[in-house]
């Protein structure tokens, strides 16, 4: 069984601790507004490739990594070739490699299960608390996410927890206050990263074609960064602005 490759990232620095080769993977289930990657989303599509590649792939980088680097897949959902992707991170476990799962915790089957169980980090991106939002800014429910991170928790798997503060739809107080009653109990959250809105990929979408919605939603102001990073300080105390 192949994976669907839609890129690499080597030598990367800001999906999980230290070093990393990241795997973008193709598909995903989520129609966020703002993805910086549109033509990720589509199931079919990327390069189909042997998990014997990318684990070469891996080992020849693992110098670089260190103690605290290894490999991030990322996409697009990972989630979405759970079947295809768990030979793959097992052979990296094999290997004596670091594993984190990029997900927005919107799938949930058998193989998904198996995932995480051998996972070492899941980056576990929460896209908005409040259920209305957040079916507005994905096109998809966060229930089965909520359910994935109480998971992560049940089970002794740690995680970061994961947030774009969009302006206007993921940054009121009052949803990011209900954010950190939901979570503030949890044990296993190692880290709460707030992500600054950005307009990276508006050129991807002109190039497929596509208009991007969000075209009038302004960057967050330094104001707004620092008040969102106060918010999430009351709850939590590894909060991070990236």
């Amino acid at each position: 069984m192949e994976l669907k490759v839609h890129s690499y990232e080597s030598m990367g620095t800001y999906d999980g601790p230290g070093i990393r080769l990241v795997v973008f993977l193709q598909g995903c289930p989520f129609r966020c507004l703002y993805c910086a990657n549109p033509d990720t989303i589509p199931p079919a599509g990327g390069t189909p490739t042997k998990a014997e590649e990318i684990i070469r792939m891996a080992v020849n980088e693992k110098p670089f990594f260190g103690k605290r680097g290894g490999v991030t897949f990322s996409g697009g959902e990972p989630t979405m070739q759970a079947a295809a992707l768990i030979p793959v991170v097992e052979g990296l476990k094999d290997n004596g490699i670091h594993v984190c799962l990029d997900s927005n915790g919107g799938i949930w089957n058998a193989d998904v299960e198996r995932l995480m169980e051998l996972t070492d980090l899941v980056l576990l991106d929460i896209k908005e608390f409040n259920q209305t939002r957040h079916e507005a800014l994905t096109g998809r429910s966060n229930t089965r996410t909520l359910e994935t991170a109480k998971w992560l928790e049940e089970h002794g798997k740690p995680f970061w927890l994961r947030y774009v503060l969009v302006p206007g739809y993921s940054d009121s107080e009052e949803d990011i206050r209900a954010l950190g009653e939901h979570f503030k109990g949890y044990g296993m959250i190692q880290r709460v990263e707030i992500l600054p809105y950005h307009t990276l990929g508006v050129n991807k979408y002109e190039s497929l074609g596509q208009e991007y919605k969000l075209k009038d939603v302004p960057l967050n102001t330094k104001e707004q960064l620092e008040r969102a990073e106060r918010l999430f300080g009351e709850y939590f105390s590894c909060v991070v602005l990236n």
